[in-house]
């Protein structure tokens, strides 16, 4: 026995929203990573408050806010009906939407450690070379925290990759629009079959193995000296 039609095209769906949404993390968490890394501001406490909520809150919470959000009457779903986009809810995109909430600390997070570990003195240095912003983060500040960059692209994907209450809330449980793998075996289950979630289960394990045996053999700051 192996994987079925719908199991295969969860996995697949599962694929492309972990990865799109650690694109678009990578995206928007970069600048959120740098200015919480940089800034001295009396804001930096309650805005890194506010990244770090999805750690700590139930999935079904956020998830909850998130559908009023962006539901026909929220301001969410307001404005994209205006633009004539529908609602986000019980789509691919409104998982996106979701996903990105969700998983946002575990991409700003070890990018911002990453750029405090840095320090000042070589974004000093590059100043006085007459470095840009721009440049210094390309030829400085990317170089030296790679390990970040790549320990926050693991995590958020891996993260997007095991959602399960965030995304029923959002996306309920369409076929080949928002039924993701959590989701399918959360379905195998509720109707007895269990050599099916069987195999999709095992899969998850080995993949969160692989991700963290990637996390700790690719991380140079992981490895003994």
């Amino acid at each position: 026995m192996g994987f079925a039609d719908a199991d295969l095209a969860a996995i697949w769906l599962t694929l492309r929203l972990a990865g799109v949404t650690t694109a678009l993390l990578l995206l928007t968490g970069t600048p959120i990573a740098w200015w919480l890394a940089r800034t001295r501001s009396g804001w930096k406490g309650p805005v890194g408050a506010v990244v770090a909520l999805p750690i700590v809150l139930p999935p079904t919470v956020i998830g909850f806010y998130l559908l009023l959000a962006m539901g026909p009457h929220g301001p969410v779903g307001q404005l994209t009906q205006s633009l004539g986009l529908g609602t986000l809810p019980f789509t691919f995109w409104g998982l996106v939407v979701a996903s990105v909430f969700y998983s946002m600390p575990f991409v700003v997070q070890p990018i911002q450690n990453a750029i405090e570990a840095l320090g000042e003195r070589p974004l000093e240095v590059a100043a006085t070379l007459r470095a840009s912003p721009w440049d210094c983060f390309w030829s400085v500040v990317l170089p030296q925290a790679r390990p970040g960059f790549l320990t926050a692209g693991i995590l958020g994907f891996a993260h997007t990759v095991g959602e399960f209450g965030v995304v029923l809330m959002i996306g309920g449980n369409i076929p080949g629009v928002t039924r993701v793998v959590s989701v399918q075996i959360y379905d195998h289950v509720e109707a007895l079959e269990y050599a099916e979630a069987h195999w999709l289960a095992a899969a998850m394990v080995i993949f969160s193995f692989l991700v963290l045996l990637a996390l700790y053999t690719l991380n140079p700051t992981g490895r003994r000296k």
